[in-house]
This record gives structure tokens, sequence and C-alpha cells, in this order.
């Protein structure tokens, strides 16, 4: 019997995390996840159920990280997939009026969480021999907009960091950016407000992303995709 495909995800609790949690679940993946709303990663669980793994942390805090890596590896062993989808937006407004505080905020969950992430998890995915690392990037790590300055770096700079993450994986492995499209969640309401409605939400995104991200594999190593 073929044995069960393994997935991780950040931000698994809202938006694109939460319908690729329930999507993949629903095609027999066992999954672990993290998230910093202890509500939502009690929502989680519960909707999910065993033998899943729903941990809540800060990716920002490298410790945290290192201590969900433990708990889900104990759990669901090593990940065939990392979705790494923890992400904030900063509250649209020119460059030169967004405060340090947010700022920072932005750079540390969407670049600094990524990087803790990664630390933690290429060692287990290189003793297990085989393992894709998905960062999520967006339409504004490929293009740039007013007013989503912080954002727009932020994914440019996962761009970055995954073709260099690409060209260092042994044999087996593979990182790839992916844009997921526009779609309808509360990160692009608050840059977009109810325009945003005019796009598909997370479930009727996932019911095609889930089979895409199922497709990727060592060969897609280095990609710049899109969903």
């Amino acid at each position: 019997m073929a044995k069960t495909k393994v997935a991780w995800v950040t931000g698994c609790t809202r938006g694109l995390g939460r319908a690729m949690v329930g999507g993949l679940a629903a095609r027999g993946w066992t999954l672990a996840g993290c998230a910093r709303s202890e509500g939502g990663v009690q929502e989680v669980r519960s909707a999910v159920g065993s033998p899943h793994f729903f941990a809540k942390v800060d990716v920002v805090d490298d410790a945290q990280v290192a201590e969900f890596c433990v708990g889900a590896m104990a759990a669901t062993g090593a990940p065939d997939l990392l979705l790494n989808s923890a992400a904030l937006m900063n509250t649209p407004g020119p460059l030169w009026e967004v405060e340090a505080r947010e700022f920072s905020d932005v750079i540390d969950v969407n670049i600094k969480g990524v990087a803790n992430v990664l630390r933690h998890v290429i060692p287990l995915m290189i003793e297990h021999g085989t393992g894709v690392v998905v960062n999520f990037s967006s339409g504004w790590g490929r293009s740039t907009s007013p007013e989503v300055g912080p954002y727009c770096a932020t994914k440019w700079a996962i761009e970055g960091l995954t073709q260099a993450l690409s060209q260092e994986l042994p044999p087996g492995l593979a990182a790839v950016a992916l844009n997921p499209g526009i779609i309808d969640t509360d990160m692009l309401r608050e840059a977009w407000g109810e325009e945003a409605s005019a796009y598909p939400n997370p479930e009727e995104w996932a019911q095609s992303a889930v089979p895409f991200l199922e497709s990727l594999s060592a060969k897609d190593n280095g990609g710049a995709l899109s969903v």
C-alpha cells in the first residue's frame, strides 16, 4: 500500500492556508499546521480531526518554530510538501506613511518567518530524501502596485530567496515560488475592499490548486509558478 503523503502548512487557520488544509485532508493527506490564533487552531483541529497535528505558533519566533517541527515530526513524519503561506499585508498607504512597527511586522512574518520554517524543515526533508517547498509569493512579487510597497518588497524577496534555495538543495528536493493568483481573502480585502468579491474565494481556488500542488516534484525545482 502506498505511503500516506504528508503536508505541513503555515498560516493554516485562514484564507489559502485553511483551504489547502481542508482540500489536502479530503484527498487523504496527513497534515501538520500552525498559526498564531489559538481559537483558529482549535477550529481546524476540531474540523479535520486525527491523525493530523496543529499547534499555535508565531513563525517569527524561531524557538516556537523549532518546537512545532519536533511535534509535527513525531506526529506525521517528515513532510513531502511544505506550504509556507503565513503572511501579513500592510495597511494600504504611501510608503512614507507606513509606521516603522508595521513595516517591521510585515518583514518579520513574510520573510523571517519563512526563513525560520525553512531552517528547521529543510534538514528533515534532506534526511527523508525527498520533499517540495512551496513558498507563497504573489502577483505583487513579480509586479507592483501603489500603497502595498512593504508587502511587494517581501514577496519580491521570497522570489529571490526561493531561487537561491533551489540552487542549494540536494537531488530529490525542490523549492518553488508560487503566485496563487487573485483570491478573495481577508488580506486582499484589506487592500481592495469589496472589489475583492469579484474573485474566487479560497475554497473555490483550492479545488484547482490542491491537485496542482499534489503534482509538484523535484523536476519543478526553481520554478516561479502560478495557479
